[in-house]
């Protein structure tokens, strides 16, 4: 093994060795706690907080498999390779783009990208599948259609949302061979995209393949979102791909249209990719993840923007539970693993939200609780024969501290503390908005967050006045953390007080990031 090899393996044993101990100092703690409970108040805490650290263990240990098992891809991958014979043949390729109320320019320098793919042009066709509200965005694609000679598909209602969009295309209009998905926003970066892609499909079983997505370079906001997609893209997919359950991420992807048929289309629902990808593994197909960039998408740099993509991974994920649970996915798995991997992709994002929320409420009960380290002043926390309370303390954090991985690992993988640091905070400004995703979607709720883009132009009072508002609640939940905070050092909690004013700053972020990046 190469000292660069020996540096990566070494890099993933210690993530799992992290992972790892914090799953057994939350377990630890969760059992003082059932030790120290003296009343029925201090047993329902001591419960919650096993049932929350259970869910922290599933979760760390879990990311600690898909961050071992992603290091073996490239042999896993290299042995499918070496089985791949040159193409004898060159089948029809639709390329469609989906689009909604995007900038025109942008689309056709998109478009004129898209043109130059290193293909046969008579057996590759592009189609728009737009859903655009507004007509002067219909009447300038309409042009665009004539001048570069593309098929140009509009709907005046969203039905089904993007998936309904692909699906009226790919079943009204498209009679190709394969399916070329890239959205409007995604910038062609290497033509030989379907070259490349074409010998997996000798295998007449792949139903899809997915490649690596990721943002354009932006300000220090947007590239750190950027890490978001890093992680999931560099050790999850991996990980999953090895398990056939690698996620059709929606686009700079491949479909075989027989394998799309045969499924019935893209599922309409919010995110039509997640629930494509786990069909198509119930309907017998595989799938197959490249570790390779094609295109790059237009950075996100504003936190509305943000917010409202997160809003709409979460209410899709909670929707996929449900969808999964509906289907029975446990009973037509032979895998244990495969089931495993699709509830945690559907529980993910609320464990980063409504968990986090949980156990901030949970922590508020410990901190006014009998439990002996809440209620140490400063000057016995400082003396060295309260050690015990200290290490009680530690273990107190050690759920939260959990969330403090993607520092780390940022450093480790990414080279950077400072992007390590907004994931995060990202984190914490986005649990309540990710929280109110979940539960729009099991009151069934329109599946929407209602901010709309903060512009200057209407003045500094103006914007500020729209900010607060737009984020009421979490302002609420700050203020009321801060007052809780205050009320613990009045009565000598020390710990308890900077504890609660710590979640407190770390839920006012949503409104700073907010004025910051708008």
């Amino acid at each position: 093994m190469s000292e660069m090899k020996n540096k990566l393996y070494t890099g993933r044993l210690l993530t799992v060795a992290l992972f790892t101990i914090l799953s057994i100092a939350g377990f630890g703690f969760a059992v003082y706690l059932f030790y120290v409970a003296n009343s029925p108040y201090m047993y329902m805490l001591a419960i919650a907080f096993a049932l929350l650290a259970a869910a922290a263990g599933f979760f760390n240990i879990y990311a600690s498999i898909w961050y071992y098992r992603s290091f073996f891809y490239d042999k896993y991958l290299e042995k499918i390779r070496s089985k791949l014979k040159p193409l004898d043949k060159y089948p029809t390729i639709s390329m469609i783009m989906p689009m909604y109320n995007e900038d025109p320019a942008m689309v056709e320098s998109n478009i004129i990208e898209l043109q130059k793919m290193n293909y046969d042009r008579k057996k590759l066709k592009l189609y728009v599948a737009d859903d655009s509200t507004d007509k002067g965005i219909e009447a300038a694609m309409e042009k665009l259609s004539k001048k570069y000679n593309f098929t140009y598909v509009h709907r005046n209602e969203r039905k089904g949302y993007k998936a309904g969009a692909l699906n009226n295309v790919i079943n009204n209009y498209a009679r190709e061979e394969f399916i070329a998905i890239f959205d409007a926003d995604e910038n062609l970066t290497d033509k030989n995209f379907i070259i490349d892609m074409l010998p997996y499909f000798q295998d007449e079983k792949l139903c899809y393949i997915q490649t690596e997505k990721r943002y354009m370079k932006g300000n220090f906001f947007s590239d750190s979102i950027d890490i978001f997609d890093a992680f999931f893209f560099r050790f999850i997919q991996p990980a999953r791909a090895m398990n056939n359950t690698a996620v059709f991420a929606g686009s700079c992807g491949l479909i075989r249209r027989s394998a799309f048929q045969d499924i019935g289309g893209f599922p309409e629902y919010v995110i039509e990719d997640t629930f494509f990808s786990f069909e198509s593994d119930m309907h017998g197909w595989k799938s197959l993840y490249v570790p390779k960039i094609y295109a790059m998408g237009r950075p996100i740099k504003t936190f509305t923007e943000l917010s409202k993509q997160q809003w709409r991974y979460n209410y899709g994920d909670t929707q996929f539970l449900t969808y999964f649970f509906k289907k029975k996915g446990w009973k037509t798995r032979k895998s244990p693993l495969a089931t495993t991997t699709y509830l945690a992709h559907g529980f993910g994002l609320n464990y980063l939200s409504v968990v986090l929320i949980l156990f901030t409420l949970i922590s508020v009960g410990i901190v006014f609780s009998t439990v002996p380290f809440a209620h140490i002043n400063f000057w016995q926390f400082i003396e060295t024969n309260h050690i015990q309370e200290d290490l009680e303390l530690l273990g107190f954090f050690a759920f939260s501290l959990s969330l403090l991985t993607p520092v780390f690992l940022t450093k480790v993988y990414f080279k950077s503390w400072s992007k390590g640091l907004m994931v995060f905070f990202l984190n914490y400004a986005l649990a309540i908005v990710r929280t109110k995703a979940a539960l729009a979607t099991l009151i069934k709720i329109n599946p929407g967050v209602h901010w709309n883009r903060l512009k200057t132009t209407k003045g500094n009072n103006s914007r500020l006045l729209a900010i607060l508002y737009a984020t009421k609640v979490e302002i609420a939940f700050a203020l009321c953390l801060f007052g809780l905070a205050y009320l613990a050092l009045a009565e000598s909690n020390i710990a308890g007080g900077i504890w609660l004013g710590w979640f407190g700053c770390l839920y006012s972020l949503t409104t700073v990031f907010m004025h910051k990046y708008g």
